[in-house]
């Protein structure tokens, strides 16, 4: 394989960022493992945590994540089950530079999805995983965090916080 490289990030009001992604089918294509690799080097150079594959210019269902010491890839993503629990956290976005959103998501979630080699993972997350997740699953369905903060007013208004 071709040595990593970072890619340009696409940045809001890009229309990709708002539309949904197709699902990956041929996972081995060497097209599909050199992105993956290439969005690693993106995430790093950029300081992220979670990078989708719409951020570097490409409509498929496909993120990486870096965050509390572990790696994933995460390919045709779904999230199966979520609790009821509601947990707030202000999150950034490599497409919206030096803008924060405080966000309210899931505290517990369970995603299914496939890993670079093709192997299906389901895999039960918490706290500041589970939101890298949803967070990443949303920009797969479309969905910014700028987007999310303004669909959730009124849960803002039900749980007393504030708007800025």
């Amino acid at each position: 394989m071709q040595t990593p490289t970072s890619l340009p990030l696409t940045r809001q009001p890009d229309p990709l960022l708002n539309a949904p992604t197709t699902p990956v089918h041929d996972i081995m294509d060497a097209t599909i493992q050199k992105l993956i690799a290439d969005m690693f080097v993106t995430m790093e150079k950029e300081h992220g945590v979670g990078l989708a594959a719409t951020q570097v210019g490409h409509s498929l269902r496909l993120a990486v994540i870096d965050a509390e010491g572990q790696q994933f890839v995460l390919i045709n993503p779904t999230i199966v089950k979520k609790s009821p629990e509601m947990i707030t956290f202000t999150e950034g976005c490599l497409s919206i530079p030096k803008k924060e959103f405080l966000i309210i998501r899931h505290e517990r979630i369970t995603v299914r999805y496939s890993d670079q080699q093709n192997i299906t993972h389901k895999i039960k997350l918490k706290g500041f995983l589970s939101v890298v997740f949803q967070h990443e699953i949303d920009h797969l369905d479309g969905i910014l965090i700028a987007d999310r903060y303004a669909q959730q007013a009124d849960l803002r208004k039900k749980y007393h916080l504030s708007h800025s």
